[in-house]
């Protein structure tokens, strides 16, 4: 038996205790709301170093920001948060946020501009994953007390030169711009860890819910907040549970035993359908699928060994078998639906070209690895590769594991090739040409994880002054011309090979109304859902 059959033995052993364990659930109460999904990638719930999917669901409903997104009207953008107005400078650098009156935390504590203050210079100061949404506006744990300062129930913010006011405020709709509770937040703090160590497991929000428990790899448990601002949650409970196997969410689902499963597969989400009580949404979201190639690796770098692996996916394959339904084809950076979005896919499955380019590269007998989440598609788009690049001469090993083992990994620049998945940060395309395209210091001190350029190793090919360019302009249709070209380039020179861009099926019980996962421009709310 072979390292990844022996690793999808064991996720089935798993699996069979853990539908056991749901055997005894009833139907779930009225005023709670039961989700099954893959939480494996939750590393840590404090919004200040949360990047990934699952936490992020978690973030939304536990902490406000400044400014949110409304789940039942996602067009119409940011929205008036925990931040009731603001205003800008003539310069255009300084916003002057208005705190919103008589909101308070799940402690009782009041939200004050110095919450918000110390919630955004603490993730700076703490410089975690996703610290780079906030200090590619200059901010600094040097001058970050200054550039980010209350002064009463006001909050302003100084940006180091003028940009776009919508980018910065769709910057403050991600996770890291949760506000936390200054005071229990800092009687928590170890060692000068400003209280990350007890932010990872427990929260400190004013949202429409608190954390009650994280199990890792198992659930994660929320309890309503009666005094949220915009009125009690009609589910007072909402427990998301960790299920892997796309035939065991739907088991559950027909019992009664959920009421929403995230991670049908298509044959799943098929027979889901035709199931009394059961129906299915969609939503188009911006997750992106792709290949990321290692340019520390002396083969992969070569130019065209990074196309050849363009030719060496069959896309059109994938999408109408096993991704049928829930993948689309896309091959640029930034999803469709976002500002500047290309519409091009250039790349076919082409086994002859691709030995073509590997000739060009003097490449024979290549033998890589690729990490692969455990995660169902995933599996098969990485077998799916597997096979055609063994036609092309390329051996590929595949190295399954949970997502926290493959992402530190990647994060560390070790891996080979990565297979994973990529979603926006906020509603504005510099989210994904900032990191994509973008990457000023390709050294290993550098250390920039939140950047997938600097993870593959890469340099950005001269781009990374052209995203800095397109972030500036405040001609909209300039903008989007500049993202535009920035696409076609990097569609030709990079080697992230992009794949298909997800609509995400959730497979309901039909009394579940209003349910969102944000699609393609944030995460997952539940204080918006009735049955």
């Amino acid at each position: 038996m072979n390292a990844i059959n022996k690793l999808l033995t064991s996720a089935a052993i798993g699996l069979a205790v853990g539908v056991t364990s749901f055997s005894a659930i009833a139907e779930t109460p009225a005023n709670m709301l039961v989700i099954a999904n893959r939480i494996d990638d939750v590393t840590t719930v404090d919004p200040a170093e949360s990047f990934e999917f699952a936490g992020s669901d978690i973030s939304r409903n536990v902490y406000n920001r400044l400014v949110n997104l409304d789940p039942m009207d996602l067009a119409a953008g940011y929205q008036p948060d925990l931040a009731e107005s603001w205003e800008v400078s003539e310069d255009g650098k300084t916003i002057t946020f208005t705190m919103r009156e008589g909101v308070k935390f799940h402690s009782g504590n009041p939200v004050r501009a110095e919450d918000a203050a110390f919630s955004l210079q603490r993730a700076v100061i703490l410089n975690k994953t996703p610290a780079f949404i906030l200090t590619q506006f200059g901010f600094t744990p040097e001058n970050v007390a200054e550039t980010i300062k209350a002064d009463g129930n006001k909050l302003m913010i100084t940006t180091d030169k003028k940009y776009a006011t919508s980018f910065v405020l769709n910057c403050l709709t991600a996770t890291i711009g949760g506000i936390v509770d200054k005071e229990v937040v800092m009687a928590n703090e170890a060692d000068g860890d400003m209280g990350n160590t007890w932010l990872k497991t427990n929260s400190a929000g004013s949202g429409p819910y608190k954390l009650d428990g994280w199990k890792p790899n198992e659930s994660v448990t929320l309890s309503s907040n009666p005094e949220y601002y915009g009125g009690a949650p009609a589910m007072e409970r909402v427990i998301v549970r960790h299920v892997t196997e796309s035939a065991s969410q739907r088991l559950l689902l027909e019992r009664g035993d959920i009421d929403i499963a995230r991670n049908l597969n298509p044959e799943d989400v098929a027979g889901a359908s035709s199931t009394d009580g059961v129906k299915i949404e969609d939503e188009l979201k911006g997750r992106l699928m792709y290949l990321a190639l290692n340019q520390k690796h002396p083969v992969l770098s070569k130019p065209e060994v990074r196309q050849a692996f363009k030719y060496l996916i069959d896309y059109e394959g994938m999408r109408d078998s096993f991704l049928k339904g829930q993948y689309t084809i896309h091959q640029n950076f930034l999803p469709a639906t976002y500002l500047g979005a290309s519409e091009e896919n250039p790349f076919s499955y082409n086994i002859e070209k691709a030995k073509e380019l590997l000739a060009a590269a003097g490449v024979e007998n290549l033998e890589v690895e690729i990490g692969v989440r455990e995660a169902q598609e995933r599996i098969e788009i990485g077998q799916s590769f597997q096979n055609a690049a063994a036609q092309a001469g390329i051996k590929v090993n595949i190295t399954v594991g949970t997502a926290k083992q493959i992402l530190a990994r990647y994060r560390a620049r070790e891996l080979d090739v990565y297979l994973g998945a990529w979603g926006p940060d906020y509603p504005d395309p510099q989210t994904n040409a900032g990191t994509f395209a973008y990457n000023p210091d390709n050294s290993d001190e550098a250390n920039a994880t939140g950047l997938l350029a600097w993870r593959t190793g890469w340099d950005a090919g001269g781009l990374t002054e052209k995203v800095e360019a397109a972030v500036t302009e405040g001609d909209r249709e300039k903008r989007v011309q500049m993202y535009l070209d920035i696409q076609k380039e990097f569609r030709e020179i990079s080697p992230f090979v992009m794949m298909f861009q997800q609509i995400e099926q959730s497979a309901l019980r039909d009394n579940v109304m209003n349910w969102s996962t944000g699609q393609a421009v944030t995460s997952a709310a539940y204080w918006q859902v009735t049955k």
